[in-house]
């Protein structure tokens, strides 16, 4: 089995887009393509019987683009599901911090002792003839 490389009428070299023909014989021509083909019969012989059908194929490449490849893969799935614990975690100690902050608001509404304590401490609020001096521990 021989191939003739032919090149474009009138050219003396050889040239980038040339015609191969096939210089052998009918018999050999196609024991070419059956052994080409045995060569793909056997690469399909490795994949499952299940899927050598077209449209278990296709399925199969849909259901690995999806799972894979698509704007909602897994791994994006499980990143947002892990970021909503994260935030249902954070909702949960902002609600535990808003009751403590509204039972403290009630309690400094009621006691007006309580609220000068938290006015002076919180804000260094300080009454007409006070002065005030703020200590600040060295490190």
């Amino acid at each position: 089995m021989r191939f003739l490389l032919r090149t474009a009428p009138g050219s003396s070299q050889e040239h980038p887009h040339a015609i191969v023909e096939y210089a052998g014989t009918e018999s050999d021509r196609s024991s070419f393509a059956l052994h080409s083909f045995d060569a793909v019969k056997k690469h399909l012989e490795r994949i499952p019987f299940r899927l050598r059908n077209r449209y278990s194929g296709v399925a199969a490449l849909m259901l690995a683009w999806v799972t894979l490849f698509a704007d909602n893969d897994i791994w994006t799935l499980w990143k947002n599901h892990r970021l909503l614990g994260e935030m249902r975690s954070q909702r949960e100690w902002y609600d535990r911090e808003i009751a403590s902050t509204k039972a403290q608001l009630e309690e400094i509404a009621n006691d007006q002792e309580l609220l000068e304590k938290f006015a002076r401490e919180r804000y260094l609020m300080k009454r007409d003839n006070e002065d005030i001096f703020v200590l600040v521990a060295e490190q």
